[in-house]
């Protein structure tokens, strides 16, 4: 049996595809989501275009929805969410500018704690060969991975 994706380029679906998926999106447990959306916000210059306080909040950007959402108590596999180490899930973000990408992530951290003394969580900016990246890390310990792709 051939298992080589059939795509349609008019349609974002995999004609072999036994889910027949209409779109795909992030979506991350928070501990605190009112902080999580208000750093998201900062972080892309936008509103929620999807907003239920206390329960959810979505962030529509081009090629990615990102979900935020509050566990409830029928949901047992996030338990100990706010003392949780960081997660292995990672949200890449490829930038045209990195230092205004890693701008714009401190500046969300201000804005959240404006008399902080402690730095930004954010690694080392490292020269790859396919360009350069930054791992930075939102305020529940998610990694955020900034890429910029080299100039062909």
């Amino acid at each position: 049996m051939n298992r080589t994706p059939n795509i349609n380029p008019d349609s974002n679906l995999d004609s072999n595809s036994n889910l027949h998926c209409k779109t795909v999106f992030v979506a991350l447990a928070c501990g605190q989501l009112e902080r999580m959306a208000q750093f998201y916000g900062q972080v892309f210059g936008l509103e929620p275009a999807v907003q239920l306080p206390g329960v959810y909040a979505e962030f529509r950007l081009p090629g990615l929805r990102l979900g935020l959402f509050k566990p409830g108590a029928h949901n047992p596999e996030f338990a100990g969410l706010g003392d949780r180490p960081a997660g292995a899930m990672s949200l890449c973000v490829e930038v045209r500018n990195l230092e205004a990408a890693m701008a714009a992530i401190a500046a969300a951290y201000q804005q959240l704690q404006p008399n902080a003394t402690v730095p930004t969580p954010m690694g080392n900016l490292v020269e790859a060969s396919h360009g350069r990246e930054v791992y930075a890390y939102d305020p529940e310990g998610n990694r955020i991975i900034l890429h910029e792709g080299k100039e062909p």
